[in-house]
C-alpha cells in the first residue's frame, strides 16, 4: 500500500457551535463550512458539516501523513464513545490534552509513552466522543 489507508473520518456531534469551538481551540485549527453533498441530504437529514484543514487541490499528492475529515450534525447519527478512535497529530499530546480540558473536554488518559512510536493521550470532546492525540515528544 503506497498511501495512508484512512482517507476520511466523521465525528458526529449534537451541538455544532460547541463542538466547532472545542476543536478549533484545542487543535488550533480553523474549520471550514462544507455544503451537504445533495439538497435532499440537507433537507432530509438536517445536516451541518464543518471540515478540518485539508489540501485545497485533491489532484496534488499529500505531502504530510494523515487523513482529513469533518464534524457532522445529522439526524439519526449520535456522538459517543466506544466506536472508532480517531487520533490527531500534535507537537506535544500532553499540552494539547490540557488545552482540550481547558476548552470543555475531559482527559481520559494523560500523556503516556508508546515506546519508539512516541506518546498518546485520550480525551473526550464536548459531545462525549473519545479522541486520541499523538506526538513524538
Amino acid at each position: 500500500m503506497k498511501s495512508n489507508p484512512v482517507v476520511w473520518f466523521e465525528i458526529y456531534v449534537e451541538d455544532m457551535a460547541r463542538a466547532k469551538a472545542f476543536y478549533e481551540a484545542t487543535l488550533e485549527v480553523k474549520l471550514k463550512m462544507m455544503p451537504p453533498p445533495t439538497d435532499e441530504m440537507s433537507k432530509e437529514a438536517n445536516m451541518e458539516m464543518w471540515s478540518f484543514p485539508m489540501p485545497e487541490d485533491s489532484e496534488t499528492e499529500m505531502t504530510t501523513p494523515g487523513a482529513s475529515g469533518m464534524l457532522v450534525k445529522m439526524d439519526g447519527y449520535k456522538p459517543g464513545s466506544g466506536g472508532t478512535l480517531v487520533y490527531f497529530g500534535c507537537d506535544d499530546c500532553g499540552v494539547t490534552a490540557a488545552r482540550a480540558a481547558k476548552n470543555g473536554g475531559r482527559i481520559c488518559n494523560d500523556k503516556m509513552t508508546i515506546g519508539e512510536y512516541g506518546f498518546v493521550a485520550l480525551v473526550h470532546d464536548t459531545e462525549g466522543n473519545m479522541i486520541g492525540l499523538h506526538s513524538m515528544q
